[in-house]
């Protein structure tokens, strides 16, 4: 259960694959050919997920004697992803475009709409990547060598809502179970959603696989899970 020990030991595999070249394409056809049945099975899951969602939900609001309190704690866990989400979206990002491009981020963000709004409706950074960059090369102007480059990265690894989002809800659940959380357990969680939410896949609901390391990490139970998956599809 050494999960983050697992994901920098396949993080160096793959650096250690990509020297390879030639000679690391077998395997690495191998761990493509693993990720793309994984990718098939996971479609399958998100499918029959309503039926499933519904039996776990309905287990674990039975365990609980006060519902009322479960609801208002789960509205104020919702509250706090989306302030987070807010502060980096429209405060931290912006500033870091004005340091260092000297422009007001305004109108680059009014061009990304279209990016936006197809990201919101599909839940998925991969699905969105072509229209972000179309909208990146047609409206902003940026060198297709750039654009090209850095989104198909930034839509695989650069997860950084879903990073803010697990960190959160893996606090949220240790104090639904009663656990307090210290310093190096709180730092825990952070390097480990940060480190998922690189091996998180860009489709809908990845966050929930990957999730589940980030509470084995702290030691909780992970049917904890399921209370958050009915706000999931909106975070």
């Amino acid at each position: 259960m050494n999960i983050l020990g697992l994901v920098v030991f396949s993080v160096v595999l793959g650096i250690g694959l990509g020297l390879l070249k030639e000679k690391g394409k077998p395997l690495l056809s191998v761990f493509i050919a693993l990720s793309d049945v994984m990718m098939l099975i996971t479609g399958w899951v998100i499918w029959l997920s309503p039926i499933g969602v519904c039996f776990l939900i309905a287990a674990q609001l039975i365990d609980k004697p006060d519902l009322g309190k479960l609801f208002q704690s789960l509205g104020l866990y919702f509250v706090t992803v989306l302030t987070g989400l807010a502060i980096h979206g429209l405060i931290v990002l912006p500033l870091i475009f004005t340091l260092f491009t000297r422009r007001l981020p305004f109108k680059f963000l009014g061009n990304m709409t279209q990016a936006l709004f197809t990201a919101f409706g599909t839940s998925s950074s991969s699905a969105t990547l072509p229209v972000t960059i179309e909208c990146l090369e047609q409206k902003n102007k940026v060198d297709p060598r750039v654009s090209r480059f850095v989104l198909p990265i930034g839509a695989t690894i650069n997860m950084d809502g879903t990073a803010l989002y697990e960190a959160v809800a893996a606090i949220w659940i240790a104090q639904m179970y009663g656990r307090s959380l210290d310093f190096v357990s709180i730092i825990a969680i952070s390097i480990t959603s940060t480190a998922a939410a690189i091996g998180a896949a860009g489709i809908p609901q990845a966050g929930l696989v990957t999730m589940v390391m980030v509470l084995s990490t702290v030691g909780l139970p992970a049917e904890a899970v399921s209370y958050v998956v009915p706000v999931d599809w909106l975070l």
